[in-house]
């Protein structure tokens, strides 16, 4: 039985997530800050579990503009929606029900353990689904290389993309990689090597979409495709080297094409990551996006070139990847292996699993 008590909470409650809403539009409409800082804020200091523009996506953002209506209308003007609210619904982005809302939900048509596809208006949509960073493992390249291999030449637009709202990929899986020695190492990498080159040479572009974190080998997935769309939250770095080992798939070659060797250089042996604005200044990224304008940017970006021609697409990529990229990745290979097995390396790798300080000695 529903008591006058249980009444005047579930009011008290519903008023306070519906304004803590229209609070967080208004603060996404005066661009103070983006969706994935406001939700993390309003988890973290309020409490607020899941955050406000997460929990209005669950419950569909048609609905919730329906209720901020009838709030307005019985509580005042504090309650009028939003005009990003307004705008979202508009578009059809009402939340997890229909892949997009606030936040981009994959709805994938075939699941791999580490993988997610789907198609949307003709662009295949490719989801890194090991959440909550989405380490590049033996078993995410493989998986990545069945998938392309399906859409290589077969679709005009591949979109890249991680199914988790703060993580693009934070790099290797330290445990994953250390696992893999001698000539399996060396495999892992060829495959890794060759599944981006073979991006790089293909009739289809990619797109990655990059919506957080992007470090050492999420980082280099992101250079092996052919642009980069970052949100504005998102970070980029190869910080191999405070593990006392170096760049594997690419960081060392492609890097300096995209932002010249000293950019380069400071990044490989600082560690230190860059974000998504200086990464546009540098040439790392072709375009910065309000996170939760980051999927549809990517999406626009896909169908544009879809039109593009696919055989002039092709030969313009494959002439313009010319000059000793296949030698340096075959250097920079050599170099990894090298690297991870020597007395450095491990020290970097045990520092970094137990949580202290390496002592390197230079052997």
């Amino acid at each position: 039985m529903t008591t006058q008590a249980d009444t005047a909470r579930d009011t008290i409650v519903e008023r306070f997530q519906l304004k803590a809403l229209v609070e967080s539009c208004l603060v996404i409409e005066e661009d103070v800050a983006g969706i994935k800082d406001i939700d993390i804020g309003m988890m973290t200091g309020a409490g607020i579990m899941p955050g406000p523009l997460a929990r209005a996506d669950e419950q569909g953002l048609d609905e919730v503009l329906a209720s901020l209506e009838r709030a307005r209308s019985e509580w005042g003007e504090g309650f009028a929606p939003p005009l990003v609210l307004r705008r979202l619904v508009g578009q059809g982005r009402l939340g997890r029900k229909s892949g997009q809302g606030f936040f981009p939900y994959p709805q994938p048509e075939s699941e791999r353990e580490t993988i997610q596809l789907e198609e949307r208006d003709g662009v295949a949509i490719v989801w890194l689904n090991r959440p909550p960073t989405n380490p590049i493992s033996p078993r995410v390249l493989a998986e990545l290389g069945e998938v392309w291999s399906d859409l290589d030449g077969h679709k005009r637009a591949v979109v890249i993309t991680s199914s988790t709202p703060f993580a693009f990929s934070a790099g290797a899986d330290i445990k994953e990689f250390q696992r893999a020695a001698g000539e399996n190492q060396e495999d892992l990498l060829d495959t890794g090597h060759r599944l981006m080159r073979s991006m790089e040479r293909s009739s289809t572009v990619t797109i990655a979409a990059v919506n957080g974190v992007a470090f050492g080998g999420g980082c280099e997935l992101a250079m092996g495709c052919d642009f980069r769309v970052a949100a504005r939250s998102a970070t980029f770095g190869q910080p191999e080297i405070n593990l006392g080992i170096m760049p594997g798939l690419g960081g060392t070659q492609r890097l300096p094409r995209l932002v010249g060797e000293g950019k380069a250089l400071e990044m490989n042996l600082t560690g230190e990551p860059i974000p998504a604005e200086e990464a546009l200044r540098a040439g790392l990224v072709n375009q910065v996006v309000p996170d939760h304008e980051l999927f549809d940017t990517a999406l626009s970006w896909a169908r544009k070139l879809s039109d593009q021609p696919p055989l002039a697409i092709e030969r313009i990529k494959t002439v313009s990847h010319q000059g000793g990229l296949d030698e340096g990745l075959g250097l920079e290979r050599e170099g990894f292996v090298e690297i991870f097995a020597s007395e450095d390396g491990r020290e970097g790798i045990s520092a970094f699993l137990e949580k202290r300080t390496p002592r390197f000695r230079g052997r």
